[in-house]
């Protein structure tokens, strides 16, 4: 049977032979509607939760350029890298570390020569109420619980904890916890009033540059290891379009998206692999 656009070729040259400059100019441009559609793909992308707002944004963007369907799912990165050990069929992975993609390519549930730094993320101790302290709040133990992402599950609480231990507040604090399955938990027991302070992504509460509500302190870089987030294709194999995808996160479109919600682009290039 003939490939489809061979298919759209001859039909659009019986057409010309038929019809006038308009009918034939229709045609054709249904046609390559048609065929755009034919050869679009729906891609599933699981991504770590600190990363929802701006992965939306990158996903429309995609879909607009390229005419493929992008569905995301969102979780703590340790969850979402135990659901592709498992075998859940996601053609991509956006870890909020480095550990877990690698994990993944070691064990021979990702591609080998896909994984590569997509965003520094920036942690912040956020306060729902406008015009407080949130460290000093911290320090004066001014509050009756603290909000932070489960450390054995998302890089982000894993952060937050070391950082407790730098202020030499760990212990002191401990007592108070309130732990989130990942960071978007971490911002609603926060938000919701169930914790006074909370340890979140800095693109969670800043947009723009700008501070969307309540108080933050922007945790200096110094008192935690890098936030380096990875991804990596999922499979042996993957589409033309997940490798499109791919491409297009390293593009200054993306770039540019990332630094709005406050990521840092790679400062180690040399250290990604290429596809």
């Amino acid at each position: 049977m003939p490939h489809p656009i061979i298919q759209f070729v001859n039909a659009a040259r019986g057409a010309a032979r038929r019809q006038n400059v308009g009918g034939r100019l229709l045609l054709v441009l249904c046609l390559i509607t048609e065929a755009g559609q034919l050869f679009a793909e729906d891609l599933t992308i699981a991504v770590a939760s600190n990363f929802a707002s701006p992965m939306r944004e990158i996903g429309q963007a995609f879909e607009q350029k390229s005419g493929h369907n992008v569905r995301f799912a969102f979780g703590s990165s340790g969850k979402l890298a135990s659901q592709i050990l498992q075998g859940a069929p996601f053609d991509a992975f956006f870890s909020a570390d480095q550990s877990k993609p690698a994990l993944l390519r070691e064990r021979g549930f990702a591609s080998q020569y896909s994984q590569f730094t997509y965003a520094i993320g920036r942690l912040a101790l956020w306060s729902k109420e406008a015009g407080v302290e949130p460290l000093a709040q911290l320090r004066a133990q001014q509050y009756r619980k603290v909000a932070l992402a489960n450390p054995k599950l998302a890089p982000y609480g894993d952060a937050a904890q070391e950082v407790l231990g730098r202020l030499g507040l760990l212990a002191a604090s401990q007592s108070k916890w309130v732990q989130g399955e990942n960071i978007a938990q971490t911002y609603q027991f926060v938000d919701s009033g169930n914790a006074e302070l909370g340890f979140v992504a800095y693109s969670q509460i800043y947009k723009q540059n700008q501070l969307i509500k309540g108080s933050a302190w922007l945790v200096p870089e110094n008192l935690h290891q890098p936030i380096r987030q990875d991804a990596v294709l999922v499979g042996a194999e993957s589409s033309e379009a997940a490798r499109q995808f791919m491409g297009f996160m390293r593009g200054s479109e993306v770039r540019t998206i990332l630094e709005s919600y406050g990521y840092q682009p790679d400062k180690e290039k040399g250290k990604e692999t290429a596809l």
